[in-house]
């Protein structure tokens, strides 16, 4: 509940609005049975004015209430929605400063279902703890005096009523709550299978797995389909349960009532008003029941946003880091990492020292699960070194601002992500005030004019959910002229050509080195051709830099690289046979 105090109290008008409306429709609600008992009283004596007279008053009695429980309704609904949203935007606003880890470890699957489902499930529970909170008390407490008032004698039916009710609606609502939480958890495992299908269809129909993919959700939506069977049988079987309870004891009171009719000939009157404090009295309960239900799935969900919002950041920026322009001189210092959820001692990066000078080019190779992509990623500072220490330009990358730090290191990937809307728009990513100017040169230096130009709206041309409309080399090129539009003087590309040919990606590499000759350039590149020209290659091999220098030197000190270079000739040659 400590999440929803500080949004709650942003509309204590909503909250008011809506106490002072659920108590006066649950006082007339109270009140009409003992109007409707004077009326009947009124008929009895056959007097006429006292019937006119709480006739009309009943009738403006049940009008309040009516208009009470509009006005709850709407002051209830404001509030719930305007908390809901507010709560929804933090939720959002803390996400969007996870680190990789972070997003791996809740998932993102995960991550959108708190925000859509789990939010839904937190606006009823605010919903309801505004409009029945305060009235199932005063309605219990309220239709249990009035019901002994009305008929004292017949206490003993009221309490034995109570006591069976609650009763059924502990076993009924215990075992619910924890239904509710495996429905979360089964929510969250339909959501990551569709998304995981939908954003991969080309590999499951390239491999004819639509009928494993299939089965699979169907698995997991059957676990689901359970669990919400499970929860609907309780739901049709408590209804049933508390309106007989309720029936039997106003069949009880009528008996009761009945056969001393002639001791107590008042109890005529009064017995159509106890009947209704008996259902009113249920109604309570069974309410209350409902709102507990309620209450226990809000919780649930409201654990799960807590959850969010309580994770502390793996990688966080100092609100006084330094601020300025960097040139773009980097340096490793003894730079060890592993990813968070590896063992102990299973390192990604092992005691890596280099330095480089700004506006160098550097290329970085090695095999696949060398750790090429891992240290760019800690110079984009993605995720912290597990020991030792990364400056730029001497200073330590955790004593820079996040804004200082976002404007000097830019980061291209191998894998082009690009959003939905305008060429613009996913390239002022890069540089929000780009002018059309620096769009013009950022696309000429990725050798994206080409087939921008063709379109008939230009940088204006709309880009499909998922970039669908575009080739792989086209969503390459795009996201390196987001990632030179800034002129950032440190500019990573992860394997960003491999979507390109060969005269292409020569074209964009003499591009880069034309106008971003004052930028630190890192090249993770498969292929030795893309770093020929660089003028220091890291060679890394099982999270180990094992050499670095120039090609000509490397060629000439590391057999690593040597067998890396004659490899990628062979294969060259073979390919040229071949052809």
């Amino acid at each position: 509940m400590e999440i929803l105090r500080p949004h709650l109290q942003r509309y204590w008008q909503e909250i008011v609005g809506a106490v002072l409306a659920v108590i006066v429709a649950a006082v007339t609600a109270l009140w009409q049975p003992h109007l409707l008992q004077a009326v009947l009283s009124a008929i009895l004596t056959n007097d006429g004015v006292l019937v006119k007279r709480y006739g009309i008053e009943l009738i403006v009695v049940a009008l309040i209430g009516i208009l009470a429980g509009v006005a709850n309704v709407f002051f209830a609904a404001r509030l719930a929605q305007g908390v809901t949203s507010d709560l929804r935007e933090e939720t959002y606003r803390k996400i969007q400063t996870f680190s990789f880890g972070n997003i791996e470890h809740f998932s993102s699957g995960s991550l959108v279902v708190r925000l859509i489902n789990d939010m839904n499930q937190i606006t009823n529970f605010v919903m309801t703890l505004v409009m029945q909170l305060i009235r199932v008390p005063v309605l219990f407490v309220g239709s249990f005096i009035l019901g002994v008032v009305t008929i004292p004698r017949l206490w003993w039916v009221e309490v034995s009523l109570i006591t069976i009710i609650i009763l059924v609606a502990y076993f009924i609502f215990k075992r619910m709550g924890a239904l509710f939480e495996r429905v979360q958890t089964y929510m969250d495992k339909v959501n990551l299978q569709v998304k995981e299908e939908l954003q991969g269809i080309r590999v499951v129909k390239s491999f004819n797995q639509e009928g494993k993919q299939q089965a699979d959700f169907n698995q997991t939506s059957e676990q689901l389909n359970q669990v919400d069977l499970v929860i609907g049988y309780l739901f049709s079987a408590s209804f049933p349960i508390f309106t007989l309870v309720s029936y039997l004891g106003v069949a009880l009171a009528i008996y009761l009532v009945a056969q001393t009719v002639t001791i107590h000939p008042q109890e005529i009157a009064a017995l159509s008003a106890y009947i209704t404090y008996l259902t009113i009295l249920t109604m309570a309960i069974i309410i209350g029941g409902m709102t507990s239900m309620a209450f226990s799935r809000g919780l649930v969900s409201l654990g799960r946003i807590k959850e969010v919002l309580v994770t502390k950041p793996d990688v966080e920026f100092e609100q006084s880091g330094f601020k300025g322009k960097l040139q773009g001189n980097v340096t490793f210092k003894e730079v060890s990492f592993a990813y968070p959820d590896a063992k102990e001692g299973d390192l990604s990066l092992a005691d890596i020292s280099f330095q480089v000078q700004a506006g160098q080019m550097i290329g970085i190779v090695g095999a696949t699960g060398a750790g090429k992509s891992t240290l760019a990623q800690l110079i984009a500072r993605l995720y912290d070194p597990t020991a030792g220490t990364i400056e730029i330009d001497g200073h330590d990358l955790k004593t820079l601002s996040e804004e200082t730090l976002r404007q000097t290191v830019s980061f291209v990937l191998q894998k082009a992500l690009l959003f939905s809307g305008t060429i613009e728009s996913n390239l002022k990513q890069g540089k929000y005030d780009a002018t059309s100017e620096e769009l013009e040169r950022a696309i000429g230096i990725a050798q994206a004019a080409e087939f921008v130009n063709r379109y008939q709206e230009g940088l204006g041309h709309e880009i499909e959910e998922r970039s669908a409309n575009l080739s792989g080399g086209q969503k390459q090129r795009l996201s390196i002229a987001r990632g030179v539009v800034g002129q950032p003087p440190i500019l990573i590309l992860d394997d960003s050509t491999s979507a390109l040919d060969a005269k292409s990606e020569k074209l964009v590499q003499e591009a880069l080195a034309k106008h971003l000759q004052n930028t630190t350039t890192f090249i993770i590149a498969e292929k030795i051709v893309s770093v020929l020209k660089a003028d220091q290659i890291l060679v890394l091999d099982q999270g180990r830099l094992v050499a670095k220098g120039t090609h000509q030197e490397l060629l000439a000190s590391s057999p690593l690289y040597q067998e890396i270079y004659v490899s990628q000739k062979a294969k060259e040659r073979m390919v040229a046979v071949d052809d």
